[in-house]
């Protein structure tokens, strides 16, 4: 089966899967998407999907249907089946059992972990390959025009009819003015003029994975399966994308992310795969949370009702089982059987999520660190300049801007790490940091899960010694099972790492956390766990006040624990705001609001004042107008008319020129027509003037 997701292409649901028809390629057989959205069948129906690995099963039964336009979130905890549920639609995976139906003639597209482009391509040539049909049509709307220039009466009509067909593919797949927005997608994702010919064989593995992303979104499909694409985002792009997803695409969406921030602003439908079913919620992941703890809280009490029932009966049963009530108890025993077998729900789970709670803080005084006019640049390029900050307990800063502002810089040179090239630096004597870095290279690869939690635990113990049991129980508690923990580091996956280093400063007593992307790698209920942790170890009320400093693009965790922000705007420029994410965007928003209201009254009195210099240009050039007439008064109308002519003449005659090729590539030929024509418009304005004059007489 062909690969259908090769470099975030769309794929043809006929080629992928052999249902409908059409290729992806033929601009002829594509659907116009307004024709799909009046279309009433789902886009997409699976029903009583079930698929094994080994002998775990990860769907059972899970049954969808998608409707044109609907954007769905697919959610869950990691190894769920979220991905599983992709691979089936895209035709990667083909199920155990159950049933797929795609919508004739749609176009699924799929975000690739690893795009693929043309060998040679420059960035911007391969998001433009996103409208190669566009590009098909256009050839061939080109040879129906030469086609009707020599048609006959009948051929005519069948040319004039798909003339009209192709006006409305062009139209639906973005007409001709696409360069526009091949430049606008790039720009949102983050990716910058100066990379636009940069060849896509040297582009760094983030930056593909961002131009994958940015030509399917360019290539409009019916139906859009996003499975993470915000991991090599930052909070720019991720409000790009957010504001694209929610205002510019018409089509279906199937998003996969941990980003609560996307799916509450995106999505209008929740699915969650748990345990290998499938359950829908209306409305956003806010409205999600809400409707999944009534459901399990209703379930609880359900279920709690059914076993006092079971009790009341298993005691009746037990009472007159050897009695005059016999025959009535084995009949009750055998109702009771059957009800236990067909009607007893199952008791709620809540998955487990990693027991994240952190240590009161130790005492450090008013001022953990001080920062004091700190600079730092690398060659020419300025991260941060005469930045002065305090840190004190207590504090909950979290540090936002694009990739590559000096984030992670700034904290390496806090905590000395690296040298700054100039300010002071003060910590506090009492200073204990646990710091969660971005990546782990300074962890020993090769030491077992168990071994690294028992090392860091020694190191923070007093005398340096923890016993291997006490390190197991922790590796447990962050959802590490027995081989698990003997796992080397080395083979670890993301999430599981960052439990790992999450488990090591939960083992110590800290005053300052410094987290850089800690929930990069975690689902949505470990960054839910993590958040809840953070705010009470930052709650002083309950007697912890421990400080935070997180470096995060994840807008949900920034918005719940941070109070200050620390904003870097990627060229040198720092600012500090008192206040949570929210509330600095809707400050931004005022300010962009304040910013196009002044532009606009400004162009509004420049207009004014461009109205007003005409006016008086015209005024002065009355007078000289005047004399040519005067002058022009003498010729007879027929010469008059003789001299109008051979002007617009010549004019159109230049106009010809202008759309030969061989004249509009030639630079020189081209201006030099331009001057004449100014030219000839002037001699021509004072005689069309005259004639005028003389017709209304």
């Amino acid at each position: 089966m062909p690969d259908p997701d090769r470099g975030g292409r769309s794929i043809s649901s006929g080629d992928s899967t052999g249902v409908g028809e059409g290729r992806a390629d033929d601009a002829s057989s594509a659907r116009c998407p307004a024709d799909t959205l009046r279309d009433p069948m789902p886009l997409l129906t699976l029903a009583g999907i079930r698929h094994e690995f080994s002998t775990r099963t990860v769907l059972d039964g899970a049954t969808l249907s998608v409707e044109p336009g609907e954007k769905i979130g697919l959610v869950g905890r990691n190894g769920a089946g979220k991905s599983t549920l992709l691979k089936v639609i895209t035709g990667e995976l083909t199920p155990d059992h159950g049933d797929m139906q795609l919508a004739r003639g749609i176009r699924v597209g799929h975000l690739s972990q690893h795009p693929e482009f043309v060998p040679g391509d420059t960035l911007r040539q391969a998001a433009g390959r996103a409208f190669e049909r566009l590009e098909v049509a256009q050839r061939e709307l080109e040879r129906v025009y030469e086609a009707m220039a020599t048609a006959e009466p009948e051929e005519l009509e069948r040319l004039m009819a798909r003339q009209s067909e192709l006006d409305t593919q062009l139209e639906a797949l973005g007409g001709y003015a696409v360069d526009h927005r091949v430049d606008a997608t790039l720009h949102g994702l983050g990716l910058t003029d100066d990379r636009f010919d940069q060849p896509v064989d040297t582009l760094s593995g983030g930056q593909k994975a961002r131009l994958g992303l940015a030509r399917l979104l360019l290539e409009s499909p019916d139906l859009l399966l996003l499975d993470e694409p915000t991991n090599h985002l930052d909070i720019n792009g991720r409000q790009w994308l957010e504001n694209f997803l929610a205002e510019e695409v018409n089509g279906a969406v199937i998003l996969v992310s941990h980003d609560r921030w996307l799916l509450d602003r995106v999505v209008n439908r929740i699915v969650e795969v748990e345990l290998g079913q499938v359950r829908e919620y209306p409305g956003n992941y806010h409205a999600f949370i809400e409707q999944r703890r009534e459901r399990k809280l209703v379930e609880g009490r359900i279920h709690a009702k059914q076993l006092d029932k079971i009790r009341a009966e298993e005691a009746y049963i037990r009472k007159y089982k050897g009695g005059q009530r016999a025959k009535q108890a084995r009949g009750r025993e055998a109702r009771l059987d059957r009800f236990k077998e067909e009607e007893l729900s199952e008791k709620p789970i809540e998955l487990d999520v990693m027991a994240l709670n952190l240590p009161k803080p130790p005492r450090a005084g008013d001022v953990l660190i001080a920062v004091e006019h700190l600079s730092k640049a690398y060659d020419d390029h300025r991260l941060f300049e005469d930045l002065s900050l305090s840190l004190r307990p207590g504090d909950r800063i979290g540090v936002i801007g694009p990739n590559g502002a000096g984030k992670t810089t700034l904290i390496r040179s806090m905590l000395g790490d690296i040298e700054s090239d100039a300010g002071t630096i003060r910590r506090s004597p009492r200073l204990s940091v646990g710091w969660f870095r971005q990546n782990q290279d300074h962890i020993d690869p090769d030491r077992e899960v168990w071994q690294y939690l028992q090392k860091t635990m020694g190191d923070a113990s007093p005398d340096g010694q923890v016993r291997e049991q006490e390190a197991r129980d922790l590796a447990g508690a962050f959802l590490f099972s027995g081989r698990e923990m003997e796992k080397q580091i080395k083979l670890l996956s993301g999430g599981e790492r960052a439990r790992m280093v999450l488990a090591g400063l939960v083992a110590c007593p800290l005053n300052l956390l410094v987290l850089d992307e800690p929930s990069n790698h975690l689902d949505i209920p470990s960054a839910e766990r993590l958040e809840q942790a953070l705010l009470d170890y930052g709650d002083a009320k309950k007697g912890r006040g421990g400080a935070i400093f997180l470096i995060s693009h994840d807008r949900a965790l920034v918005e719940a624990t941070c109070t200050t922000l620390l904003v870097f705007d990627g060229e040198g420029s720092v600012r500090i705001f008192n206040g949570r994410y929210s509330q600095w965007l809707e400050m931004e928003e005022r300010r962009r609001k304040e910013a196009e209201e002044a532009k606009v009254a400004a162009s509004s009195k420049e207009a004014r004042a461009r109205k007003a210099s005409t006016d008086d240009r015209k005024r002065k050039r009355e007078k000289p107008r005047r004399n040519v007439t005067s002058k022009l008064a003498k010729l007879s109308t027929k010469d008059l008319e003789s001299r109008i002519e051979r002007c617009e003449s010549r004019i159109r005659k230049i106009d010809e020129s202008m759309m030969d090729p061989d004249v509009y590539t030639d630079g020189r030929k081209t201006k030099r027509l331009q001057t004449e024509r100014t030219e000839i418009a002037a001699e021509l304005e004072p005689l069309e003037f005259e004639w005028s004059s003389r017709a209304e007489d």
